[in-house]
C-alpha cells in the first residue's frame, strides 16, 4: 500500500507540475480587453440575446447595452417565449429608449437602435434558445455579430475595445470572459475553482495557436464576423447543443478561420446563480453535454479531478515521509494554479477540494438524469437525449 501510495503521489505531482507549468506560461498570454485602446469608429455592429424568463435581470442588461458608446450599433433581444414579466419590461424599456436611442418593431421599416423579436413557437430540431439566436441573427444587418446572455452587463466603452482587438489581431471571432458575481462565500469559491476547471479544459492561451485543437466560446460574449457566421452554417449545425457557445467556438476553429479570447474584468459582468441549488440546477444542461454524453469520459473526467485537486489535500493528514512531501509538493502547485486564474481571490482555496467534488456530483447526476430519463430539460422544455447525442460537433 505504501509503495502505491508513493507511486500515485510522484506521478499526480508530475502532472500538476505540467499543468502548473502550462498555466505559467499561458495564462499570462491571455489579454485583458480594458488594456485595450478603444476603436474610435468601426463596422456596424449586432448584439443579439436570447431572453426567456429572465425578468430578474433583462432591465439592467438591456438598459447596459443602450448605453454602449459604439458609434454603429443594433440592438436584437429576442423574446423566447417568456411566461413571466420578460416580454412587458422589454415594452416599457423600449417605450424609454424610443424618445432617444431609437425604436422600432421588426414589422416597422426604417433603421433601429433597438429591435425586439417574439418567438413564440419552437420547430422540431432545435434547442429553443439557439432556435432564439438564429432567428435574432437572421434579423440582424451588422457585418460584426455579437451574442451575449440577457443579463450581461457591459461597462460602456466594451465593444469599441473589443472592435480594436478583432480588427488589430485581423480575427474572425473573439471571446470575452467576464466577471462572474454570485453573493456569499460558497458560491464565490465555486466560481474561484470552476474558473480553474474551466481554464484546465478549454486551455484559453492556445485557441489563437490554429496548429491547436484548443477552442473556446462564451456565452456572455461571442463576437464573431457576420460572413464567417453565415460560413460556419450559423446555429444550425450546433441547433441540439446545449453547450451551444463554446460549439460555436469549435465550428469556428474547424472551418479554418482565426480566433483568440480575453478577460473582460472590470467591463462584462454576470449575475450568475443565487444558491448552490440553482448553480447545481443550472450547470446540469452542460455538464454531461461538455463531455459528449459519455459515461466513460464522466468516469474519466472524475477521476482526473479528484486525484489531482481533492486526494493531495486528504493525502496530507492520511500518508507520511516522501509520499506526504510529494502531495504537499502538489497542493502547493495548485495554490498556484488558482492564483495564476484567480488572483487576490486565492483566500478561497481552503474550500478548491469541495468545490471539485460539487462539480463531480453535478457532472455525475446530470449524467445519469439524462440517462435513466431519456431527456434533458432545459428552460423548461424537455429534449430528448438521443436527438441532442446525434448533434455531435
Amino acid at each position: 500500500m505504501d509503495i502505491t501510495l508513493l507511486g500515485l503521489a510522484a506521478v499526480t505531482a508530475i502532472l500538476v507540475a505540467g499543468l502548473s507549468i502550462d498555466f505559467a506560461t499561458g495564462h499570462r498570454q491571455v489579454r485583458f480587453l480594458k488594456d485595450v485602446r478603444p476603436a474610435e469608429t468601426g463596422p456596424q455592429l449586432s448584439i443579439i440575446a436570447a431572453a426567456r424568463n429572465e425578468a430578474r435581470g433583462i432591465e439592467a442588461a438591456v438598459t447596459s447595452l443602450l448605453h454602449l458608446d459604439y458609434p454603429a450599433l443594433e440592438i436584437v433581444i429576442v423574446n423566447d417565449r417568456s411566461t413571466d414579466e420578460t416580454g412587458a419590461i422589454l415594452e416599457r424599456v423600449a417605450r424609454s429608449a424610443e424618445a432617444g436611442a431609437g425604436f422600432r418593431r421588426t414589422a416597422s421599416p426604417g433603421s433601429a437602435r433597438l429591435k425586439i423579436v417574439d418567438v413564440t413557437g419552437l420547430p422540431g430540431g432545435w434547442l429553443g434558445k439557439n432556435y432564439a439566436l438564429q432567428v435574432g441573427a437572421d434579423a440582424a444587418t451588422g457585418a460584426l455579430i455579437l451574442f451575449t446572455d440577457a443579463d450581461i452587463v457591459f461597462e460602456p466603452s466594451t465593444l469599441r475595445r473589443a472592435v480594436t482587438l478583432l480588427e488589430e489581431e485581423k480575427l474572425d471571432h473573439l471571446p470575452v470572459i467576464p466577471d462572474i458575481v454570485v453573493p456569499g462565500v460558497a458560491l464565490t469559491a465555486f466560481v474561484c475553482a470552476f474558473g480553474v476547471f474551466f481554464s484546465m479544459y478549454a486551455r484559453p492561451w492556445k485557441v489563437r495557436d490554429p496548429r491547436s485543437r484548443a477552442h473556446i466560446g462564451v456565452g456572455a460574449f461571442n463576437l464573431i464576423r457576420a460572413e464567417v457566421y453565415r460560413a460556419i452554417g450559423g446555429h444550425r449545425p450546433i441547433a441540439m447543443r446545449p453547450d451551444d457557445d463554446i460549439k460555436l467556438g469549435k465550428l469556428v476553429k474547424k472551418h479554418g478561420f482565426r480566433q483568440d479570447v480575453a478577460i473582460g474584468r472590470d467591463l462584462i459582468a454576470v449575475e450568475w446563480y443565487a444558491s448552490v441549488r440553482e448553480l447545481i440546477d443550472g450547470l446540469m444542461k452542460n455538464a454531461f453535454a461538455g463531455v459528449d454524453y459519455s459515461l466513460w469520459k464522466v468516469a474519466g473526467s472524475s477521476v482526473a479531478l479528484f486525484l489531482m485537486n481533492v486526494w493531495p489535500v486528504l493525502a496530507l493528514f492520511l500518508t507520511h515521509g516522501v509520499t506526504r512531501a510529494l502531495n504537499g509538493v502538489s497542493v502547493l502547485l495548485i495554490v498556484f494554479i488558482f492564483w495564476t486564474v484567480n488572483g487576490t481571490r486565492v483566500i478561497y482555496v481552503p474550500a478548491f477540494p469541495a468545490s471539485a467534488l460539487l462539480f463531480i456530483y453535478i457532472m455525475w447526476r446530470s449524467a445519469l438524469v439524462a440517462v435513466l430519463s431519456g431527456t434533458i430539460t432545459w428552460r423548461g422544455t424537455a429534449y430528448p437525449l438521443s436527438q441532442m447525442r446525434a448533434n455531435r460537433i
